[in-house]
């Protein structure tokens, strides 16, 4: 049987494979020359992602492979958009310069870049953090961590997974790192909601993940940082830190601690309660989020904190009226919120800066905005120490002045610095004698050779000499043929022309040598200098992040302070009650969404324990139940973040959790039907409610039939009612029968919201009223809608028809009448079997469920009942 021939492999694609095989997982970016090449797989991915042009490499042959590239010059700009699209890039690039080699370019991996481990500015958001995420499974608890790499923030946490998927969301990691074994568990849990990665089981250990924490922060445990009781949490850090140097980042000294988040500090929100509320996005592709609204922030490190604090609202009064009074500072001081406001748009990045001087990835350009925002925080700095509010001036106090850095990198950088060191002139006048004699010498090359010319041309009497440059002997003079004889014994010939000679002397071969040698060596230099200047910066990485922390708390209260003056917000008052009570509240969104000159309907809102712990809203689709229950949460979570609050006035008995659930809110990605999803998530609820939570339950029930649906939430009403903790709650529905429930409910109260009645339309008047509605409108709403009128008007002669079918409302209430009698055992307690017959016959009777003429005919029966007797 004869051989298969091997298939010819070139030496280039031999190194490439070599290379590849380490990096399986990852689009290997391989250096060739001036561009980044692609092959195989890897090449047909990156033309349908990059929409590049796909080739082959050695066509016809037996090594034809698939080829897509790009110029190395464009890496910025395909980079971001294959990183985004979530694959992992290994940058290959040549380790050697190719006129100094023979034989085939070294080149190795010089990066791996990820969605969750990136530096670069074109594949991050100014205003958002890009976590990497690492979630580990433990026998109870789920742990999970939170790493930026490009800000130096590491947090960690450990719960059950219902608390894991709340962080998962608020956090929104770009990538989240998983053990291999609990692939499956994982997407059952979390979905493919985010861009994951499967690691190998041994990286998901206790003993490995302490060892890797605490070799990094040099400490002998993490009791230092509190989270030493954070198991789970602990093996998910370590994994992440895995992934780090997995990815070729070890130059991490930014990363100087380990923080843990407390769930008790912070209000509870799941991750249906944030969508639902729509704080970071809307439910469809224009809607505005409340994030878009309340941020004012100027800084980027103000942008991602604001984020934070949306996310965990908190449930400290004093933190909480620190904040407001630090707004309330901010308002009231005209010149201090104005000189903060100059400084701050003054003031880049500094804390993705000093994070890349900390990982050797700075320019010089970026050492000079570092420097300049470090001067533009020195004004806050004295202006908030000088403040008679001494909460202003702890602010001012946390502001560190690093005045020798900003001398340091003065003296040492140009202002004008570029943007890479090999472009030369970064490095300023007078940091190095050597390098200043090799730019004057670079400098002045054209003037010295004048004056050589000038010289030279005086002492040999030789009018038309010439200086000139060959790449065959560098620098040479030329002496024309009819001047040879003037020619100076110490020149050496170097050629013969046809009508002139050209020779080199010992000075100008000097010269040749100091001038060539010059530039290399002005490369070197600054590099040298511009390294030593990195190292020394690495020392203030502590002082600059802290700087960096408290520009951007001062930044987001500032935002809350603009918010306020721009909308007229008013100051909450925050207590220990379990009331809420706001006057004349809107709804931060909407009112910013309304047509010039429209005014919003402000509502009161007024929730306790005591004798108003449900409020029942009735009203047509379209009246504003909904706006009104999110109003509501939204003025708590402002309040508790440290916002004054849309409203007249406000008074908030701290809120710990916030539930919110929307009838039929589908989840079809998960295969369950909407009323399956909407049952689970108010079971969630249910189970979970503690006597200062805040539910908002808008329209349950809704994804079932009608009467299934007003059991379902009749139930759910009675449960809130009676469960202990009662929980204070609005529930919106368009189910008129639960207005029932306050003959019965105490501190369940009916409300609706008004509308006016005209000849044939109805006026939306958006002003919740007490009482209960006594129909829904659905027939007006749909002609709004723009329904036919021919629809329309068959609607209306059907609804005519049930309202004139006696009362039916009346037959139920004898029913119901009955049963409670029945329930009271004070009703059919006769031995009379007929009364017996009726009894059984009532009590198996579903009222709910009758239809008006249903219902008609059971009376119907039990009457023939009786006259046959």
């Amino acid at each position: 049987m004869a051989k298969t021939k091997a298939k010819k492999v070139t030496p280039l694609m031999k190194q490439y494979n070599g290379i590849k095989t380490k990096y399986p997982d990852a689009m290997l970016l391989f250096r060739v020359g001036d561009f980044y090449e692609t092959f195989g797989e890897d090449a047909v991915k990156a033309s349908e992602v990059l929409g590049i042009i796909l080739t082959k490499r050695g066509a016809g042959s037996e090594s034809e492979t698939a080829l897509a590239g790009f110029p190395h010059h464009s890496l910025n700009t395909y980079l971001p958009k294959l990183v985004k699209s979530g694959l992992r890039v290994a940058i290959c690039d040549q380790l050697e310069d190719p006129k100094m080699t023979k034989t085939i370019v070294k080149r190795g991996v010089t990066e791996l870049v990820t969605p969750g481990v990136a530096l670069n500015d074109e594949v991050l958001q100014s205003k958002t953090n890009n976590f990497l995420a690492a979630v580990h499974f433990g026998k109870k608890l789920l742990g999970v961590s939170f790493l930026d790499v490009s800000t130096g923030e590491f947090l960690i946490a450990q719960g059950n997974e219902e608390y894991i998927d709340k962080l998962l969301q608020n956090f929104a990691p770009s990538e989240v790192l998983v053990q291999k074994q609990n692939k499956q568990r994982f997407l059952e849990l979390f979905t493919n909601r985010f861009h994951s990665f499967y690691l190998e089981d041994w990286v998901f250990q206790k003993d490995y993940g302490n060892e890797v924490l605490t070799n990094h922060f040099k400490v002998n445990n993490l009791k230092g940082f509190g989270v030493d009781e954070l198991e789970q949490g602990i093996v998910a850090g370590g994994a992440a830190m895995y992934y780090l140097s997995e990815t070729q980042h070890n130059k991490i000294e930014h990363i100087q601690s380990v923080g843990r988040i407390a769930e008790d500090k912070y209000v509870w929100m799941d991750r249906f309660t944030v969508k639902n509320l729509e704080l970071y996005g809307g439910n469809s592709i224009n809607s505005v989020s409340l994030l878009d609204i309340i941020d004012k922030t100027i800084s980027p490190m103000g942008g991602r904190l604001l984020k934070r604090w949306l996310a965990l609202p908190l449930k400290d009064i004093e933190q909480i009226q620190q904040r407001h009074e630090l707004v309330k500072f901010l308002i009231d001081k005209d010149d201090f919120l104005e000189t903060v406001t100059y400084q701050l748009k003054q003031i880049s990045d500094i804390e993705r800066l000093i994070s890349k001087v900390a990982t050797g990835k700075v320019s010089p350009r970026e050492v000079v905005l570092l420097k300049n925002s470090l001067k533009a925080i020195l004004p806050i700095k004295t202006s908030a120490e000088k403040s008679k509010n001494k909460a202003v001036q702890e602010l001012g106090k946390q502001l560190k002045d690093c005045k020798e850095l900003i001398h340091k990198i003065s003296e040492t950088v140009f202002d004008d610095a570029p943007v890479n060191i090999n472009k030369g002139n970064a490095i300023a006048s007078g940091v190095s004698d050597e390098l200043d004699d090799l730019r004057g010498i670079s400098n002045s090359g054209k003037e010295y050779l004048d004056n050589m010319l000038a010289r030279e041309t005086e002492r040999t009497g030789i009018t038309s000499l010439k200086i000139a440059f060959n790449n065959v002997f560098g620098y040479y003079i030329e002496v024309r043929n009819t001047h040879k004889d003037k020619v100076p014994k110490e020149w050496i010939r170097k050629q013969t022309l046809v009508n002139a000679e050209r020779y080199i002397t010992e000075e100008l071969k000097e010269y040749e040598t100091k001038i060539l040698g010059a530039e290399e060596k002005i490369q070197a230099l600054e590099v040298e200098i511009f390294a030593k200047l990195v190292q020394y910066i690495i020392g203030f990485v502590q002082p600059v992040q802290q700087n960096a922390q408290a520009i951007a708390k001062i930044d987001c209260l500032l935002s809350f302070a603009k918010l306020a003056i721009d909308n007229n917000y008013v100051r909450p008052i925050i207590d220990e009650s379990t009331d809420i009570e706001i006057k004349n509240g809107r709804h931060p969104v909407i009112e910013k969404q309304l047509a010039i000159g429209e005014e919003y309907i402000a509502n009161d809102v007024v929730l306790n324990n005591n004798q108003q712990q449900i409020i029942m809203i009735t009203g047509p689709n379209m009246s504003g139940k909904s706006a009104i229950l999110r109003q509501t949460a939204l003025i708590v979570l402002l309040a508790q973040m440290g916002s004054y609050v849309p409203a007249q006035n406000a008074r908030i008995g701290i809120v710990d959790k916030i539930f919110t659930r929307v009838g039929a809110s589908d989840n079809i990605s998960m295969g369950e039907s909407t009323f399956m999803v909407e049952m689970n998530e108010t079971a969630s609820i249910l189970n979970n409610i503690s006597d200062r939570s805040l539910v908002l339950l808008d329209e349950i029930g809704r994804g079932t039939s009608t009467y299934d649906g007003i059991s379902i939430a009749w139930a759910i009403a009675e449960y809130l009612h009676e469960y202990p903790a009662k929980a204070k709650t609005l529930f919106a529905t368009h189910y008129h029968e639960l207005n029932e429930m306050t003959t019965t409910f105490e501190r369940i109260k009916n409300f609706n919201v008004s509308v006016k009645e005209l000849k044939d339309s109805i006026i939306f008047l958006r002003k919740l009223i007490p009482g209960g509605s006594n129909h829904s409108f659905g027939i007006h709403v749909a002609k709004l809608a723009g329904m036919p009128s021919m629809v329309i008007h068959r609607a209306n002669k059907i609804l005519k028809e049930l309202e004139d079918s006696h009362s039916h409302k009346e037959v139920k209430e004898v029913l119901k009448d009955a049963q409670h009698e029945e329930m009271q055992m004070s009703f059919f307690q006769l031995d009379d079997p007929l009364l017996e017959d009726i009894r059984e016959e009532i009590l198996a009777t579903n009222i709910d469920a009758l239809t008006p003429i249903e219902a008609l005919m059971k009376l119907n029966e039990i009457k023939r009942m009786l006259v046959k007797k």
